[in-house]
């Protein structure tokens, strides 16, 4: 009897333990993601495609863009890193994304997720949070309200820095959804979240499907300081979901960094 209690008491601690552990652990990574100045240095996202399709230069090395509530891939000026519009006149101009990683603010959420935020507009200036859609996979973007319900997280980068991840693997797709009524962008961001080319085209009608990977190109700190000093002159912050400070933190990392190198 003894013996059985011990064991008994054994098989109920070990999972309190386990508990306990993960716990420490999750705090020590949580501490470690809040002391993490290079997650909140802003960047771009460039499009690598290496696709046997007729299509891949329509995709490669174009720039991800935030148009319409969803993420679309448009040319650029290589020198600049700036979409080209393919329709002239556009109100307002086609906004590049340039994000930073930090935590989704959601306490129902257990690890806590890290989450994408990405200006939407320069004028006035905002930012709201990049999520993949749980029905559609389409990569959106919106305030907390609008994602809380979707795949917010966890995003990351790869092993170099260099690609972005979404739940650890880099599952991107493109979609031709043509241009009517899109201002031009034809070529839509999806995730293609259970590896099965969406579904084997149904979530998309049959549309061409091509794989993309992401690849992150970090603004300097003289380009993010002035993004803010021009966003300061125009208008105090506004923002959703509780964005205000995540939008300030940059800024004033920025200027750090910015001064320092003045120094150097």
């Amino acid at each position: 009897m003894p013996l059985g209690l011990f064991l008994g008491g054994c098989i109920v601690a070990i999972p309190v333990v386990t508990g306990v552990a993960e716990g420490v652990s999750e705090q020590k990574k949580q501490n470690e993601e809040a002391n993490n100045e290079e997650r909140m240095i802003k960047f771009n996202l460039e499009v690598f495609c290496g696709a046997r399709s007729p299509s891949k230069d329509q995709v490669h090395g174009t720039i991800v863009v935030l148009r319409h509530n969803k993420a679309w891939l448009c040319p650029q000026i290589p020198e600049t890193h700036t979409p080209i519009p393919q329709v002239e006149g556009l109100s307002p101009p086609l906004h590049p994304f340039a994000g930073f990683y930090i935590q989704y603010p959601d306490d129902n959420r257990s690890p806590p997720q890290r989450g994408l935020v990405s200006t939407i507009s320069d004028d006035p200036p905002m930012l709201n949070w990049l999520y993949a859609d749980k029905e559609t996979q389409e990569i959106k973007y919106g305030n907390r309200t609008a994602s809380i319900e979707h795949l917010v997280g966890d995003w990351d980068w790869t092993e170099d820095h260099a690609g972005l991840l979404l739940e650890k693997w880099e599952g991107f797709v493109a979609v031709d959804e043509g241009e009517e009524g899109k201002d031009g962008l034809k070529w839509a961001l999806y995730y293609d979240r259970y590896d099965d080319k969406l579904d084997k085209g149904n979530l998309v009608g049959g549309q061409e499907i091509l794989e993309v990977s992401l690849e992150r190109r970090v603004q300097s700190a003289e380009q993010q300081l002035k993004q803010m000093e021009e966003a300061e002159k125009k208008m105090q912050v506004k923002s959703s979901g509780g964005m205000s400070s995540q939008f300030t933190a940059p800024a004033a990392e920025a200027k750090r960094k910015a001064a320092a190198g003045k120094k150097n």
